[in-house]
């Protein structure tokens, strides 16, 4: 999936640690799939900046790889749920981060929706007559990369490393199935759970680069398990 980061200039570096608390989903690096978004974004925040804003796209790798790799949480819409996340992330007497999610997408508490929010924080309207309000707010998007680890799945759109791992993990654990006759569930929790697949994650140590059939290699020497005899 191609997704958009708007800010005052190009993101070279992901870095957590300047991203502000108390948005929608908590801390993070957040980008959206509508690119008009991610540029009205930009606009926003680059006028702050004296310029016209940047959009850098990304390459999110939303496969069953990411969600084996980290924890993830999908809001579909805007619904009671999503509302009491939002409320929760937002208050700033929780300690922070209030959730142990990697990655969180959902719709966006934009100013339309803030204006609506503050009302009904403030006991002016009910959760009930909030939500039927939200039934009918334009679509909107966004996902937030929460952790380091969560960063692993996010690329730059000319980057291929990831889709590199994806594909050896995919062989890897096919392999696993048919060599100790696992499930699928059993063999990638123990790929996915392995040092081996910490390393082969890990970009400086350039595993990707390495074909599917030397990691596991590398991966059955973590492992005491009666092979299948063919």
């Amino acid at each position: 999936m191609q997704v958009y980061h708007g800010s005052y200039t190009e993101i070279e570096e992901i870095d957590l640690s300047k991203a502000q608390p108390h948005k929608d989903f908590g801390q993070g690096f957040y980008v959206t799939k509508y690119r008009e978004q991610a540029e009205s974004w930009a606009k926003i925040i680059g006028s702050k900046y004296g310029n016209d804003g940047f959009v850098t796209e990304f390459t999110y790798c939303d496969t069953a790889f990411t969600e084996h790799l980290c924890k993830v949480k999908h809001f579909a819409s805007y619904d009671e749920e999503w509302l009491d996340f939002v409320v929760m992330n937002r208050n700033t007497m929780l300690p922070q981060p209030a959730h142990d999610y990697d990655i969180v997408e959902g719709p966006v508490a934009n100013d339309k929706v803030q204006r609506t929010l503050t009302r009904y924080l403030a006991g002016k309207i009910t959760k009930e007559n909030f939500l039927k309000m939200l039934s009918y707010h334009e679509p909107t998007h966004q996902i937030c990369f929460c952790t380091m680890r969560s960063l692993l799945v996010l690329d730059k759109a000319y980057n291929d490393s990831i889709f590199d791992i994806e594909d050896r993990a995919e062989s890897i654990v096919e392999q696993l199935m048919l060599d100790y006759q696992l499930d699928e569930k059993r063999a990638a929790d123990l790929f996915y759970s392995s040092a081996t697949f910490t390393r082969l994650s890990d970009r400086s140590t350039e595993y990707y680069l390495k074909s599917w059939q030397e990691i596991y290699e590398m991966l059955k020497t973590e492992f005491i398990l009666p092979v299948t005899e063919k």
